[in-house]
């Protein structure tokens, strides 16, 4: 059920912080390093402890979508999870749906699309059995007749889905069974924006990929995360082995659930289910950069996605600011610039930041940036305020 919207100011003399603990991503007593082997050579891997997640793998192919083939590999396939992890990567980021037979599979969109007789075919990926589901696509066996796969854009154009390098899809267990241990799993479950569950419902889905991480997680470093917040709640309810994010989009789109339509109350949300942190849409953060010092004072890790952190430049500045790490597409790339922060810091840059960043720390939630400060940014990133 939604909340009633109060700004978090209101409520943080409400709130016995120093009975919640929540652990930050790599503190020692963080779910992250206790399922690690060997800690060392993951702090090799993680960059000073900023995370660098692939999301989908190698990346979402909507960004290369053009009217010709899509030069990049098939987005949440086994392909596109191993390739992402040859780079110095710390997690991929994938999206699990429940079909309706119960099996959990990796898929984003909600609906799937093919092709029949000239005619476009459109199903909802939970209502397919498993047999059904891994019938669409690139198929092992040769003798299986492929369904060309197509997928509908936010604009409602609909296209054949082609890209350079493809591959079937896959199941969860697939992925535990064949994805190199090296890189951590960010589990998002997927729900429908436009559909109200019951807790039943949730519960039933949250628990089949959950009989599936147990089973096969065999020491891998795991996350879940979702934008729908009673699943969040639950998930970390249902289990408390790892630790369990809430994504927002920070109020960049209004729901009619009042919880995802700001940090405040993410943070809310975060606080009364004993969640571990947010992940949280970058413009969300970088417009209101005084959120990631009150996300602190409440012990929550904080990541983000969107396309800006594609740009190295918007990813520097949140290293620098004090995001623990970001979901990125262009995986090569970014986890090279990464990689060089550690090593090659501009310093009139980190100066002019540690000050920015000491002044919100101190400030917490009471004092808006200055517009000395929103000025830096606009040089910045420009497009961050005008996007």
């Amino acid at each position: 059920m939604a909340l009633k919207a109060v700004p978090i100011s209101q409520i943080i003399d409400q709130i016995d912080v120093e009975n919640v603990t929540f652990p930050s991503l790599y503190n020692n007593n963080s779910t992250f390093l206790s399922n690690v082997e060997d800690e060392d050579d993951f702090g090799k891997r993680n960059n000073n402890n900023f995370v660098v997640m692939g999301h989908r793998g190698s990346g979402t192919n909507m960004l290369q979508y053009s009217s010709e083939t899509s030069k990049a590999i098939k987005e949440n396939t086994l392909l596109s999870f191993n390739e992402a992890a040859k780079f110095n990567l710390n997690f991929i980021e994938f999206d699990v749906q429940v079909t309706r037979d119960g099996h959990p599979v990796i898929f984003h969109d909600m609906f799937i699309f093919t092709q029949q007789e000239g005619k476009l075919i459109e199903k909802r990926v939970t209502d397919l059995t498993l047999e059904e589901f891994l019938s669409y696509g690139p198929q092992n066996a040769s003798t299986n007749v492929e369904k060309p796969l197509f997928r509908k854009m936010k604009d409602g154009t609909i296209f054949e889905w082609k890209v350079e390098e493809d591959d079937r899809l896959c199941t969860l267990q697939d992925v535990f069974e064949n994805v190199s241990q090296s890189v951590g799993f960010n589990i998002e479950y997927k729900f429908d924006d436009m559909r109200n569950y019951k807790d039943e419902e949730l519960v039933r889905v949250i628990g089949t990929a959950l009989q599936v991480v147990f089973k096969y997680a065999k020491g891998r470093r795991i996350m879940f995360s979702s934008f729908q917040p009673d699943a969040a709640q639950l998930i970390r309810k249902e289990q408390t082995a790892y630790p369990v994010f809430f994504l927002t989009n920070g109020g960049s789109e209004i729901y009619s659930d009042i919880r995802r339509n700001s940090l405040d109350e993410a943070i809310k949300l975060c606080l009364e289910g004993g969640l571990q942190g947010i992940v949280s849409e970058v413009k969300a953060i970088l417009r209101n950069p005084r959120m990631i010092a009150i996300i602190k004072e409440f012990n929550l890790s904080l990541l983000t996605y969107g396309q800006l952190n594609n740009e190295k430049e918007v990813v520097y500045l949140q290293y620098m600011m004090g995001v623990e790490g970001v979901i990125v597409d262009f995986v090569e790339e970014i986890t090279s610039a990464v990689s060089q922060f550690s090593k090659q810091v501009h310093h009139a840059g980190k100066e002019d930041l540690l000050l920015l960043e000491k002044r919100l720390l101190s400030e917490k939630r009471i004092t808006p940036c200055s517009e000395d400060e929103i000025s830096y940014f606009r040089r910045l990133v420009p497009e961050l305020i005008h996007s």
